[in-house]
């Protein structure tokens, strides 16, 4: 699925967008894909001379994956995907510029407006990134 259907799906733009397209999507998992680009600006402080996807936009990858996994019911509800927590977060590989990844994300549970999820990185076949992650659905104001 194309750039612009993630973008119809979810509120987060670029700088901020960390995912180049949904190659799969099912009801309760969807796979996505990014290319880390020597262009993004965390490569420029993070580090000038050894250039590392930092942990946290891992993450963040992994979760706006959870939000197209969710953006059928927050669009219902108006509403806009909000982390609640992070949990189990193992970073198992370096991933650098140029580096593609698989993204994917799994709901494996909800308990009235908490959607718990699991999430992995995968480079080359091999996990880079595994998580365990919460998300509420906030009203848009």
């Amino acid at each position: 699925m194309s750039l612009a259907e993630i973008l119809d799906s979810i509120p987060h733009r670029p700088p901020m967008l960390l995912l180049d397209e949904i190659v799969s999507r099912e009801t309760n998992r969807v796979v996505c894909r990014k290319t880390f680009r020597a262009e993004e600006f965390y490569f420029q402080g993070h580090y000038p001379d050894y250039p590392l996807v930092p942990g946290v936009i891992l993450c963040e990858a992994t979760m706006q994956a959870g939000a197209v996994l969710l953006s059928e019911v927050a669009q219902a509800t108006n509403c806009v995907p909000v982390a609640g927590r992070l949990n189990d977060v193992k970073f198992k590989r370096m991933i650098r510029p140029g580096d593609t990844v698989e993204i994917e994300a799994n709901l494996d549970d909800r308990v009235s407006d908490a959607y718990f999820l699991s999430g992995k990185i995968l480079h080359e076949g091999k996990p880079a990134c595994t998580l365990n992650f919460v998300v509420k659905l906030a009203p848009k104001q």
